[in-house]
C-alpha cells in the first residue's frame, strides 16, 4: 500500500471516528436529560489555530485539540520530508 492510499484511509477513519464520537455524545446527552449545552472548536489555517468556545471549559478543550492538531501537523510534515 502506498503512502497516498494510507493517508486517504487514515483520513476517512478519523472522519468516521469523529462522527461516532458526536453520535455517542448526543446519545449520552439525551440520556442524561440535562439541558445545558457548551460548544467550542478549532479552525486550523495552516499551523495557526483559531480557537473559540461558549465557556472556559469548552475553550480549554478546544485548546487541547489545537495542540494535538499542531503536533499531528508537525509529525506529518517531518514524515513527508523523509519519504
Amino acid at each position: 500500500m502506498d503512502k497516498g492510499s494510507l493517508l486517504i484511509l487514515s483520513g476517512m477513519g478519523l472522519i468516521m471516528i469523529g462522527f461516532l464520537l458526536v453520535f455517542i455524545g448526543m446519545l449520552l446527552s439525551a440520556a442524561s436529560g440535562e439541558g445545558e449545552v457548551e460548544g467550542g472548536g478549532v479552525i486550523m489555517i495552516g499551523p495557526i489555530p483559531i480557537i473559540f468556545g461558549t465557556s472556559g471549559r469548552a475553550a480549554g478543550l478546544a485548546t487541547l485539540l489545537a495542540i494535538v492538531l499542531i503536533a499531528l501537523w508537525i509529525i506529518a510534515s517531518l514524515l513527508s520530508r523523509r519519504g
